[in-house]
Parts: C-alpha cells; structure tokens; sequence
C-alpha cells in the first residue's frame, strides 16, 4: 500500500468519494490517500474461509453482524479505511448506516499482503487503537499466522500468536464459544 498524495495534501471523506472505481481499494488515513492493487488468491480464500466461520457462528448466536471488503470505515473525515473484515456487535449496531460504517467496529481483520504489511501492521493498527476498536487481527497468509490485539487499560496489547503450524485455534472474547482452526482459515483448496 503506497500513499497516492504529497504529505502537505489532506484528504477528506469528500475526496474519497469522488476517488475512481478502479478495482483498487482506495483508503484514507490521517488525510494521506492509500492505494492498494487487488488481493491475490490465497488473501481471498483466507477471507472467504474467515468470513464463512463467522456467518456460521453468526446464525447460531443472532449478537451482531460481519462484513466484508468492499465497506467503508468512516471514524473521521481524514480517517475512512476498508478493513477487509469487520464485526459489529448488536450494541454497536447505532455506527451502521445505509451507506457505511460511522464510527468504531468491535473487531477489525486485515489480511496482509506484500504491498500491505507496513501499513496493516502500524499505521492502521495505531488507527484502530486510537479509534476505539476493541479487537484487531492481523492475518499473514504467507507464514499462515495471526497477530490477535486485545484493547486494555485504552490501548492494544498483543494477546496471542497464533500459526497454523503449531495447531493453534482462534478464539475471541467478543464472541463466545467461537472457534476456528488455523489450519482451517489457511486451508487452499486444490
């Protein structure tokens, strides 16, 4: 992920609306404009196999909502991102509106990709820190590992390490009794 803009140039929600509809996924952060190319294959597996271990556990338990790239995160007029995935607890529900999310998710899940990385590892994991955000994961399709940050005390701590490897199982706090191997979230189909 690049900034598209000179430092000096601060962008706005009003900008962001007008940027191209051009397969790339177009993001705000403290008014700097990112630019990411399209995922590749396995960052689309990855997120279709989290994305369906959600709406599994979603229909059983009915306690919020998950999402999926393409949505916009709006916590300011300087600050709009995509997350790839985002859960919103039904006490949460209040920051949904017809057109977007206004304001903190419960849990927000980056799939990293080469062009990603730095900014999914720092600038957006400061930007979900300082915004609220309960849980963020970050989700490394190329070592088959997640980073899982808990907020405590006001800022995230990184609670668990987790890699396909080792057998390891996600779990969430946010979501009781939800669980899904990181064998499975990593699983290629041939």
């Amino acid at each position: 992920m690049r900034p598209a803009a000179t430092a000096s140039t601060k962008f706005t929600y009003e900008d962001f609306l007008n940027f191209p509809d051009d397969g790339r996924r177009h993001e705000i952060i403290d008014g700097e404009h990112y630019v990411t190319p399209s995922p590749n294959t396995k960052h689309q597996v990855v997120s279709m196999n989290l994305t369906r271990a959600f709406i599994l556990y979603l229909e059983r338990r009915r306690i919020g909502h998950v999402f999926a790239a393409p949505f916009d995160v709006v916590f300011s007029d300087l600050d709009v991102v995509e997350p790839d995935l985002l859960y919103i607890s039904k006490e949460r529900a209040g920051i949904l509106t017809e057109a977007h999310v206004r304001g903190a998710p419960d849990l927000v899940v980056e799939i990293l990709s080469a062009s990603t990385r730095k900014t999914d590892e720092v600038t957006k994991r400061k930007l979900y820190e300082r915004t609220d955000v309960r849980e963020y994961w970050v989700v490394d399709p190329e070592l088959d590992a997640i980073k899982v940050y808990r907020r405590a005390g006001g800022v995230f701590t990184r609670t668990a390490e987790l890699t396909a490897e080792a057998g390891d199982i996600l779990t969430t706090s946010l979501l009781p009794e939800f669980s899904v191997s990181l064998a499975e979230i990593f699983a290629v189909p041939s």
